[in-house]
């Protein structure tokens, strides 16, 4: 060590009847008492351990911390412990920024924790602390470690596992029915994207319009049937309306389920579909949110493929054109959060409220990174392109809303249109409640295909913010599948560029929006994964209800138009 006098003390702090906390601590030492301590010799050079308990210790706040659980496997009994350990960091006052320490301490856990070294015991997993904290991790003055016994059980934990590749559904079809939309999907088309046959497509999809869920639109060729669909006029064009009732506000959607979600917020509908065999359908709800006119459609796929977000831009191009009225866009929907594994505050969790801002002196709100790669350092390069409109009004309406729900009184009227929502879509096979919070798992890479399970952050000591309702984000949301395929890379795009969100890849959208010369635009998008908004089906739903009714009080909190 550089001090010939600093050493890595360790000192037990307390036990309890199923917790244990241990103090590692760097610190100049004088002298020792033998019979109180033991000094480390050979390769244990410079490491000391207390033998008695000290309660006497002056505390003060960590600046991070981290917890996450393991498994224990008694070699006796055979029953298994569900263990949490907590680490609490505390670092050098001359040691870097707040991004720094985060970084440091997330390195710190995944090298602890790293599968082909983990301790398998209780003395090896502190002597780890302490040898990491003397040669590698110096801006670490102090570390604390709680253990706690949660549980025990005669079964091993379930792990989290990639999705399995499983035999075509009825349910699936449903969703790749849903997910073409306004496009109609024909069973060859099914067959080959479910990786099934033509004959078992053909079961599924007998069953589905049977259940009204579908429509043929040809021989072969089937369609999603539409919420209210008695109400839809089915037109070749659209009809010319008057200027009163021409829409200023589009809103876009690329799910089903979002779209549900959306046509909720909508008074006095008026549902327009243009369907074709060949090339890409549209649909156009307009009504009424607010004071203000509007005109909702759904993307067809977006995301799957390059051309799939090709189509999606010209989607948008000719939404735009063929309402010349709109001068407000809304992209709403859901996309994966960038979880803060230490910090509270910015921790982004399930059914959490995202809303595109800029970072602090810059211009973007949405980021695609078309190339990364890593350099011989070990950094990250990345080829990007963002976006950012010219005029922040609305963004400037969701930060106040954002203040304004936080602030001592709490008035978040999206909650009561949430509420109101839900209420319309209780009809509805998806079920748009809030799912259970114990399917809302945090796991974190630690290299490679490896990740472990590690609690969410805990709020500060006094703290009455309910979990059980959206917490509102700003900040960056970003896409590009090259950098979200990749656990590692995808925090280390978000921490660079301030990305909060990832969804799926809307850069041909919104360059039509940009091209198209709207000046005011806003993503809002509800938290339904920790990936990009394609993985985790069960939260979609809320989180897209969660999207539309902040979408709702945001508009209602726009000026009414002139000729109100």
């Amino acid at each position: 060590m550089d001090d010939p006098h600093e050493r890595i003390v360790m000192t037990p702090r307390g036990k309890t009847a199923n917790s244990t906390t241990i103090m590692v601590e760097r610190r100049k030492v004088v002298s020792q008492d033998g019979d109180k301590v033991h000094v480390g010799g050979g390769q244990h050079a410079g490491i000391i351990v207390n033998k008695e308990v000290r309660q006497d210790i002056e505390d003060t706040p960590a600046h991070l911390q981290l917890e996450f659980k393991v498994f224990l496997i008694n070699a006796h009994t055979h029953t298994h412990t569900h263990e949490s350990r907590q680490l609490r960091f505390w670092f050098q006052s001359s040691y870097g920024p707040e991004k720094e320490r985060m970084r440091s301490a997330q390195e710190f856990f995944k090298e602890l924790v790293s599968p082909l070294e983990f301790p398998r015991d209780y003395v090896g997993f502190i002597k780890k602390i302490m040898k990491m904290m003397q040669h590698k991790y110096k801006m670490i003055s102090k570390t604390e470690v709680e253990l706690k016994q949660l549980q025990e059980s005669d079964k091993p934990p379930t792990r989290p596992m990639e999705e399995e590749k499983l035999a075509l559904s009825e349910e699936q079809v449903l969703e790749m029915i849903e997910s073409s939309f306004p496009n109609p999907v024909t069973t060859q088309d099914l067959a080959k994207r479910g990786g099934s046959t033509e004959g078992e497509v053909d079961g599924f999809v007998h069953s589905l319009t049977n259940k009204g869920l579908i429509k043929a639109m040809a021989p072969g060729c089937y369609t999603r049937v539409g919420q209210n669909e008695t109400d839809v006029k089915v037109v070749r064009q659209m009809p010319t309306m008057t200027s009163k009732k021409q829409p200023t506000i589009a809103i876009i959607t690329a799910n089903y389920c979002e779209k549900l979600a959306v046509d909720t917020m909508i008074e006095h509908q008026e549902t327009f579909v243009r369907y074709t065999t060949v090339g890409e359908s549209n649909i156009y709800t307009l009504g009424n949110i607010g004071a203000h006119r509007v005109v909702c459609t759904k993307l067809p796929t977006v995301g799957h493929d390059r051309s799939a977000s090709i189509a999606a831009g010209n989607t948008t191009t000719r939404l735009l054109g063929t309402f010349q009225h709109v001068e407000h866009v809304f992209l709403v929907g859901v996309a994966g959060g960038v979880p803060h594994y230490t910090d509270y505050n910015r921790h982004v969790r399930l059914g959490d409220v995202v809303i595109a801002t800029p970072p602090l002196g810059h211009k973007y709100i949405y980021m695609y990174c078309d190339q990364a790669k890593t350099l011989d350092t070990g950094s990250y390069e990345f080829e990007t392109k963002s976006w950012g409109p010219p005029d922040l009004s609305l963004q400037n309406i969701a930060q106040r809303l954002k203040e304004q729900g936080e602030d001592g009184e709490g008035v978040c009227p999206w909650l009561q249109y949430m509420q109101e929502g839900n209420h319309k879509l209780s009809a509805q096979e998806m079920d748009f409640s809030r799912p259970s919070h114990d399917t809302d798992k945090l796991y974190m890479s630690i290299g490679g295909s490896d990740v472990i399970e590690v609690s969410h952050p805990l709020p500060p000591e006094g703290h009455t913010r309910d979990n059980s309702k959206p917490h509102i984000h700003l900040g960056v949301v970003a896409s590009g599948r090259c950098v979200v395929g990749d656990d590692e890379m995808r925090q280390d795009f978000a921490t660079q560029l301030g990305v909060v969100a990832y969804d799926q890849e809307f850069d041909t959208v919104v360059e039509s929006i940009y091209g198209n010369r709207k000046d005011q635009y806003v993503f809002i998008r509800g938290v339904c994964d920790y990936e990009n908004g394609t993985r985790h089906r069960e939260w979609q739903p809320y989180a897209s209800l969660a999207a539309a009714g902040f979408m709702k009080a945001v508009i209602c909190g726009m000026e009414p138009p002139n000729d109100q």
